[in-house]
């Protein structure tokens, strides 16, 4: 089908019916690797500047090798999130050089780096319970090319550990700020900070927290401006935010 239309497109510009920038606009679009379970899109690099992530949760794992395996024909570098060691174990199969994190239960295949602007995203977590979140987000955003800097434990019921690290705060291009249980932590840090703060509420805390509803509405509700929130324990959609911001 991608074929068919390519040609259509290609005898629509020749023929002087479509212009230049009309047919560029097109290909972007195309094409798309259809495997009867996933559709891969695999022009999303050129449109997005990134490849198109792989959510390991709830495939097979050997789903998840031949999904990688494939991108990887297209593409240098392919990251997968929420992944599994046998979901790795997989991925090497096709590829030797898949990078496992395990406390962001990423897989990661960086064949062609990308340069990394001099600005840094700061990924300030309150407790160690939420490093796999953090994690989650410090990686991608290093992924995407991005100097990233980690500041680990610094929640607000021990505020001098945050408060000693002001002048790195300061000094951010953006701030990827992960707490659960009252979700206090980006409140206090965009107070401090001169940058976007992307809250990142996660699953951690006793029974009232309601799996991180707590933490969500309150970051919501932070009385800071200037601060964005994602989806409980989305890590990685606060590192594709943070990166777009520290990139452009």
């Amino acid at each position: 089908m991608d074929e068919v239309r390519i040609r259509k497109l290609l005898g629509a510009f020749q023929e002087g019916e479509l212009p230049l920038e009309d047919l560029v606009a097109a290909l972007k679009q195309l094409p798309f690797k259809d495997l009867g379970y996933a559709n891969l899109d695999l022009h999303r690099e050129m449109r997005r500047g990134c490849a198109e992530v792989v959510y390991c949760e709830g495939k097979r794992p050997g789903q998840v090798g031949e999904i990688f395996g494939h991108l990887l024909e297209h593409h240098d570098n392919v990251l997968g999130t929420r992944a599994r060691p046998e979901d790795h174990a997989e991925v090497l199969k096709r590829a030797p050089d898949a990078v496992w994190h395990a406390e962001a239960r990423i897989i990661r295949v960086e064949r062609r780096p990308l340069e990394a602007p001099p600005t840094e995203i700061l990924v300030a977590a309150a407790g160690t319970s939420d490093l796999p979140v953090a994690e989650e987000a410090a990686v991608t955003a290093e992924f995407m090319g991005n100097r990233v800097g980690r500041l680990y434990d610094v929640g607000v019921a021990g505020i001098h550990r945050l408060l000693a690290h002001s002048e790195r705060i300061a000094s951010a291009s953006v701030i990827i700020a992960v707490a659960g249980m009252e979700g206090a932590l980006p409140s206090v840090i965009a107070g401090l900070a001169r940058c976007p703060v992307v809250a990142v509420p996660t699953s951690v805390g006793y029974g009232a927290s309601f799996g991180g509803v707590a933490a969500l509405l309150a970051m919501l509700n932070s009385c800071a401006s200037g601060v964005g929130v994602v989806n409980i324990d989305n890590g990685f959609g606060a590192a594709t935010l943070a990166s777009l911001i520290n990139r452009r």
